[in-house]
């Protein structure tokens, strides 16, 4: 895959390049390329980059236009914030992608399903500058796109994603955190859809200070779909006794699984009542003990606590890291903000 202004392969991004892919995209590059050599599976993809989406604002004169509007927002009771968050995305909606931006994307595509051998399903989610960070995270303020398979939704997509930078929430958030709405830099990311729908996904996190245990929680499907059908499984591991080739695993709790996801068509999942057969376990132990090892490595790695996402492809039974951010804290000393760079 060739990198342009446009575009930048997830092998090609590190944990320093947040101003031109976000703060998801820079991490979720950074553990491909010096991650992945240790074992540690990250589906591949690309980012557009903020630069692009300076160049479709730019290209459709919406700079001062989304200034003018921000600036109308009742900033005491937020009283017209839907009025002001819907015609802010509807500016963006009716924007034209620059042509020389649809082809870097197109090929970014195309090299993608090539490098893989077959016609690739990917997620497509927002990546800000100002997300992963340890005070202000953003997460789930933004749209994110599932199971995109054909180059037209891909980029149909991008501007949706583009355009849930005003998503009510996103406002009121950037509002109450004292953001700036213009001078976040904005990029997308494009990943290999990891198929959890039809297999488990989950979180890891630190549970102490010391660092030794963590929990690892799993749901069968997709988190975000699936919260009000379950309660994750539970498992507690004690680092230690990992590093040293022995159990590390400590407790196991069985979550409640009264219902699952069953797929009626491509993009919509009703529940269903669990067979008698449902095993008590969503993860067997070595995929547990996995795990635990890539959160050990990618902790390490950064030198601080991570929340850790997961998924487990249902077709393949393969599984991956999906995002990982540093884990909230008080104070946050540095925010990357929008300055005056030369492209």
């Amino acid at each position: 895959m060739v990198n342009s202004a446009y575009t930048r392969k997830l092998g090609d991004i590190h944990a320093c390049d947040i101003i031109s892919v976000g703060g998801k995209n820079a991490i979720l590059g950074d553990m491909y390329s010096k991650l992945s050599p240790l074992g540690i599976n990250v589906p591949d993809g690309f980012a557009v980059t903020s630069f692009a989406f300076e160049h479709f604002l730019t290209a459709n004169v919406l700079h001062q236009r989304l200034h003018e509007l921000m600036h109308q927002l009742d900033r005491e009771t937020f009283s017209n914030l839907k009025e002001i968050g819907a015609a802010a995305r509807a500016m963006i909606l009716a924007g034209t992608i620059p042509y020389y931006m649809i082809v870097a994307i197109r090929e970014a595509y195309d090299e993608l399903c090539h490098s893989e051998g077959e016609q690739v399903s990917v997620a497509v989610r927002s990546s800000a500058s100002a997300e992963n960070l340890p005070l202000a995270s953003f997460v789930g303020l933004h749209e994110s796109f599932l199971n995109i398979d054909d180059a037209d939704t891909l980029l149909d997509s991008i501007k949706k994603c583009f355009a849930s930078l005003y998503t009510d929430r996103a406002i009121k958030y950037r509002e109450d955190n004292h953001f700036t709405h213009a001078k976040l830099f904005f990029s997308v990311g494009v990943q290999k859809m990891v198929q959890s729908r039809c297999g488990a996904s989950g979180m890891i996190i630190e549970l102490d200070g010391t660092g030794d245990m963590l929990d690892v929680s799993a749901v069968k499907g997709f988190c975000k779909d699936i919260v009000k059908m379950t309660r994750p499984d539970h498992y507690l591991v004690f680092k230690p006794a990992l590093e040293l080739g022995k159990n590390p695993i400590l407790r196991k709790r069985s979550g409640r699984k009264k219902e699952q996801p069953s797929q009626v068509d491509k993009e919509v999942f009703v529940a269903e009542p669990v067979l008698p057969e449902f095993p008590n376990y969503i993860l067997t132990d070595d995929e547990i003990a996995m795990l635990a090892k890539w959160a050990s490595i990618i902790c390490e790695h950064y030198g601080k606590s991570m929340d850790i996402e997961w998924a487990k492809d249902g077709n393949t039974g393969k599984l991956y890291i999906v995002r990982a951010r540093p884990r909230r804290q008080q104070v946050c000393n540095t925010i990357p903000i929008k300055k005056a760079v030369s492209w």
